[in-house]
């Protein structure tokens, strides 16, 4: 066998049967119009083609039947969708790890009541500052306190409690201090990295982008706190930093996952706009196949290097293509 196939074969896509992870985009609608949001969500901003309730549980037996062990639920924020505890309940049942990812501004005692029932393995809560006028200033009309006490339940309830923190100009001076929110709140894993230049915060770039002196501090801030907290039940993830890194990394490992939006075309990449599949038409097992064949198709990869070359170039990511999958 030549080299390149060689290295091909010893990817652990191309050994596995099924994804490891579908990350499921189950709608564009949010709550809030967040100044940095990655899928461009929004009040009233449901795609028309979103899959309906019929057609998503019959995508959440489709991920029963071929086991894949964990979903993450996410939008938009999944909480505004009226069957969104159908699907979570529908995969937790069968076995199927959850994680949810959530402003929180809707998190309520059904909800967690529920969820509680589910091996959910984690509810990520969004904390973008920690005064409420920086919060708010990134998440126009959101509620601080509303996520301080969502985040309160959630550790009541006995699930375990993820924050995640989106760097801008706004709230990048609030950073460690949110590290120390999200240790007081009890979660146990502190996630951020370099603002994506996707969706509306491609559009809002100029406003939103941290200077390369706030990130150098940013980043000193960060390996400083993760040496303070080595004894803690906080981990701090914050690698890869970009999206360039984490692209990089996928060239020779691509991720074992699937992203699927909210009308059931399968992206590449989060920083790409290729779709390989579309599983309204594909089963699973097609899906997975396209995907794999699409980290070894010389288009693929080659727009892959032009994002890791030129960071400008992800602001395209959400101009999806139609689906052509490589066989």
């Amino acid at each position: 066998m030549r080299g390149a196939e060689a290295a091909l074969s010893t990817r652990q896509i191309e050994r596995l049967g099924a994804p490891l992870l579908v990350a499921w985009q189950i709608t564009r609608d949010c709550d809030l119009a967040c100044l940095h949001c990655c899928t461009e969500s929004a009040p009233g901003k449901r795609l028309a083609d979103e899959l309906d309730v019929e057609e998503s549980l019959r995508l959440a037996d489709e991920l029963i039947a071929n086991e894949v062990p964990y979903v993450m639920l996410c939008g938009g924020e999944p909480l505004v969708v009226p069957h969104f505890l159908d699907l979570a309940t529908r995969l937790g049942r069968a076995g199927v790890q959850l994680k949810i990812e959530t402003n929180g501004q809707r998190l309520d005692a059904r909800h967690i009541a529920q969820l509680a029932t589910l091996p959910v393995r984690s509810v990520q809560v969004s904390l973008d500052g920690d005064t409420a006028g920086t919060y708010a200033r990134q998440r126009p009309g959101a509620s601080l306190e509303k996520a301080h006490a969502a985040c309160r339940a959630v550790r009541a309830a006995g699930l375990p409690l993820e924050i995640t923190f989106a760097p801008t100009r706004l709230n990048i001076h609030e950073a460690e201090a949110v590290i120390e929110r999200a240790r007081s709140l009890g979660a146990f894993r502190f996630n951020t990295g370099a603002l994506m230049r996707i969706g509306t915060a491609a559009r809002l770039w100029q406003r939103l982008q941290p200077s390369e002196e706030q990130y150098r501090r940013f980043r000193q801030m960060l390996e400083r706190s993760a040496r303070a907290l080595a004894n803690e039940s906080l981990e701090l993830c914050y690698t890869p930093f970009s999206m360039a890194d984490g692209l990089r990394a996928s060239v020779t490992e691509p991720p074992a996952m699937l992203l699927v939006l909210p009308n059931g075309w399968v992206k590449v990449a989060a920083a790409l706009p290729q779709i390989c599949a579309d599983l309204r038409h594909d089963t699973l097992a097609q899906a997975w196949a396209h995907y794999r064949a699409a980290w070894r198709d010389p288009t693929v990869l080659a727009a892959l290097e032009r994002a890791i070359a030129e960071e400008s170039r992800h602001a395209d990511a959400n101009r999806w293509q139609q689906p052509t999958p490589v066989h």
